[in-house]
């Protein structure tokens, strides 16, 4: 089973478009640290329509917390610009796909911590900054999945 990791999220619709995502796929949501709403915000009930009961949904308070549920799985954080592209990794069952909030992206000690491990989606230009977050979780998520055969 493949996991999406949510740093600090805030925007509902988003989280929600996501959460779908995983329910899709049967793919493990985590959402750490402090979160710009709250779980039954209506806006974020609305993207994850009716498929909130299918989401196997984990709440982490800290980066701690995170760590000790996903043991040994290999973490990926998903950031612009990242010295490597989606396309170049090869992906593994129990990978973890870390993305970063809607304003600011991962933290900086994260990005240095996890350095070799940083990944983005290429993008054809330069005049935009970033793709919307929910957009980009969908495109590491089938490349991951499709490079696993499914």
């Amino acid at each position: 089973m493949l996991h999406i990791a949510l740093w600090e999220p805030e925007i509902p619709p988003n989280t929600g478009n996501i959460a779908r995502l995983c329910a899709a796929t049967g793919t493990r949501l985590h959402l750490i640290g402090k979160l710009g709403f709250v779980l039954d915000d209506k806006h974020l009930r609305r993207a994850g329509l009716d498929y909130w009961p299918l989401v196997d949904i984990h709440v982490h308070s800290t980066w701690a917390a995170f760590l000790e549920v996903i043991g040994s799985a290999r973490l990926w954080l998903i950031e612009n610009p990242a010295p490597r592209s989606v396309y170049d990794i090869k992906f593994q069952p129990e990978d973890v796909l870390l993305f970063g909030k809607e304003s600011s992206g991962l933290p900086t000690w994260l990005q240095e911590q996890y350095a070799e491990q940083l990944i983005d989606v290429p993008m054809r230009t330069n005049t935009v900054r970033s793709l919307n977050l929910s957009t980009t979780a969908g495109i590491v998520l089938y490349e991951a999945l499709r490079q696993l055969g499914w």
